[in-house]
């Protein structure tokens, strides 16, 4: 079975920093988008980062860039987002997920869109202002 396990959130003050980890095991494929992705009460779930583990492109929502980065280990099956400069609006239940049609490439646009296959459960960040 494909399990994602995200980890990580907890309560910080504005301005500080988190790494998120989601750790991936029993996907058969080495081609595939893994995204973060976060949801704060009464709000719309919105796309924050992905990577493509073939070649290591990432993406970022506009309102995470230069703040928040992706990045991988553990031979792709660990995935962190860390998050700096956090502010309240940050503040969500975090999430991850995978999408492997991933053949035609990857929209820079619309990443945060497409229909993910495979979720982990949420880790809760808190942001204190």
């Amino acid at each position: 079975d494909v399990q994602l396990q995200a980890s990580g959130g907890g309560l910080v003050q504005a301005g500080g920093s988190l790494r998120l980890s989601c750790t991936i095991s029993g996907f058969p494929f080495e081609d595939y988008l893994i995204g973060w992705f976060r949801q704060a009460p009464g709000k719309e779930r919105e796309g924050v980062s992905c990577m493509r583990r073939s070649d290591g492109a990432t993406y970022y929502a506009d309102s995470v860039k230069g703040r928040f980065t992706i990045s991988s280990d553990n031979g792709g099956k660990t995935v962190y987002l860390q998050m700096n400069s956090l502010k309240p609006e940050d503040a969500a239940d975090y999430s991850c997920a995978i999408y492997y049609d991933v053949d035609h490439g990857v929209d820079t646009e619309s990443w945060g869109h497409y229909e993910y296959d495979y979720w982990g459960q949420g880790t809760q960040v808190t942001v204190s202002s």
